[in-house]
């Protein structure tokens, strides 16, 4: 008899599996179609919603309720359709999923956040660094452009201490230098890990473990959110990019955020470089719905960065 409905169970997932995905594949053959979306090369949407799905049969909410039984057709749909239109990659760590209530949201990582930054149109790279005490740094306003400039930096290896953190830099890079740069010191970003629940109860492991890492990802953030929201791109990359724009104070990704610094570590551990240089659900528009969207209520709302 267990066996039975456990066999149902897989029917009716996989009948669920193909609805929703073919949903989103479809429109987004049809937005590439009208030149509404570009997809990156080498990106396919078919693969990555492949992995999404697989990750979803293992994301729950926090009653250790599968997500898929407790989330609306409508906000998965809408939450894989933001992960393809910004050419996210689930198995690359590049974005998670966290249910609320009865919706499904998508958290991008940030290195989900660099990969979309860098489809923006002359975007190059995106790099950020720490300061820390002893270090040289020096940033100046540069009159013709009314932007400010790192003007020296000049860090050393015997002053990294991560209680010793003055604050960190990013730099979007475009095809010919620098075009975008965001300073923090270490006030304002313990202020931004300061809208986290779990900063503010002492239960985040990665601040205190990781505080370099935290750091340079809080900065990358403001400075990728500030540009992409003053740039002339696609309003549908924009717009996807802002609905995952969120934060989620969840015990899982804390874990998630974890598990991505740790794995970060060990894929650098070997190399040597030096390189100086919650949620309201925003609808899709009419002519965008994929499918019937009904109103969700949303059992929690936080905004505003954990780190």
């Amino acid at each position: 008899m267990a066996n039975q409905v456990q066999t149902t169970v897989n029917k009716a997932v996989t009948v669920q599996e193909k609805n929703i995905t073919e949903e989103v594949l479809s429109r987004v053959t049809d937005l590439s179609k009208k030149k509404e979306l570009v997809i990156p090369p080498g990106y396919s949407a078919a693969n990555a919603l492949k992995s999404a799905w697989l990750l979803l049969q293992e994301t729950v909410d926090r009653n250790q309720k599968p997500a898929l039984q407790v989330c609306s057709k409508s906000t998965i749909a809408n939450t894989l359709l933001d992960m393809t239109i910004q050419g996210l990659s689930p198995a690359k760590k590049q974005c998670y999923f966290v249910v609320y209530g009865s919706q499904l949201q998508l958290m991008r990582s940030y290195m989900g956040t660099v990969a979309v930054t860098k489809r923006l149109k002359g975007i190059k790279d995106v790099k950020a660094y720490c300061i820390y005490e002893g270090d040289e740094f020096e940033e100046t306003y540069d009159l013709e452009t009314a932007t400010l400039k790192i003007s020296k930096f000049k860090p050393s290896f015997e002053n990294i201490n991560l209680e010793k953190i003055k604050g960190a830099f990013a730099v979007i890079i475009g095809e010919n230098g620098p075009i975008h740069t965001e300073v923090m010191n270490i006030e304002q970003i313990k202020k931004a890990w300061g809208q986290g629940v779990a900063y503010k109860t002492g239960k985040s492991k990665a601040h205190n473990n990781f505080t370099d890492e935290m750091a340079k990802k809080t900065v990358i953030n403001r400075a990728c959110k500030m540009y992409a929201n003053t740039s002339d791109d696609s309003d549908l990359l924009i717009e996807a990019f802002n609905n995952t724009d969120k934060t989620y104070d969840d015990d899982k990704v804390i874990e998630n955020v974890e598990h991505e610094v740790t794995e970060e570590i060990k894929d650098n551990a070997n190399k040597k470089t030096l390189d100086i240089q919650e949620p309201q659900r925003v609808e899709i528009k009419p002519e965008q719905t994929i499918i019937d969207v009904e109103p969700q209520k949303v059992e929690t709302k936080q905004e505003g960065p954990t780190f």
